[in-house]
């Protein structure tokens, strides 16, 4: 299996979704989406938190917002994205750090200043899933939000031969062990 090559894959349907979709960015805190974009999982326990996020800009390399620890671990071991591209980022894990304590907003603000840079700022904003305060905070630094789940399974839709290959293993897999039970 080529982990590499299906990386590039993965983001140049990504890439290719988001050109036709109209959009200037991508920006995802569904953990699969995440994972599909980067090449970067944490584990199942923050599938539901909105903490991890990712943001393709235009044609730029994807940025990627973790726990300080885990965007550590990225720049360390995931070379495939920029050392830079990889942030400590946390917005209040669904609730249990208030809004009003400025987390969103900062992160906010860090995102719209990414598309600045990248001439994407005064184009909608694909978000597949987001906490509503966290909408209501990029949407009050003047960045047009729209739905970007469906350009993301768009880009996920049509399965590369590596990614049937793992599919075909992780069904083996379940069956052996169906099998054995």
């Amino acid at each position: 299996m080529d982990f590499r090559r299906l990386h590039r894959y993965r983001l140049a349907r990504t890439r290719w979704a988001l050109k036709k979709s109209g959009l200037g960015s991508l920006l995802c805190f569904d953990q699969y989406n995440i994972r599909y974009m980067t090449s970067t999982v944490i584990g199942n326990w923050a599938r539901d938190k909105f903490t991890r996020y990712a943001l393709l800009a235009g044609d730029a390399e994807p940025h990627l917002w973790d726990f300080g620890s885990a965007a550590k671990h990225h720049r360390l071991y995931a070379p495939w994205l920029p050392q830079h591209n990889c942030h400590a980022g946390m917005l209040g894990l669904r609730g249990a750090i208030h809004p009003k304590i400025g987390l969103m907003r900062s992160a906010a603000e860090e995102i719209k200043s990414i598309l600045q840079s990248n001439g994407v700022a005064d184009m909608p904003v694909g978000v597949d899933v987001v906490e509503p305060a966290m909408m209501f905070e990029l949407q009050a630094v003047g960045l047009d939000i729209r739905d970007g789940q469906q350009v993301m399974l768009d880009a996920r839709e049509i399965k590369s031969n590596d990614e049937i290959a793992l599919l075909n293993m992780s069904a083996a897999i379940v069956d052996g062990c169906y099998q054995t039970i």
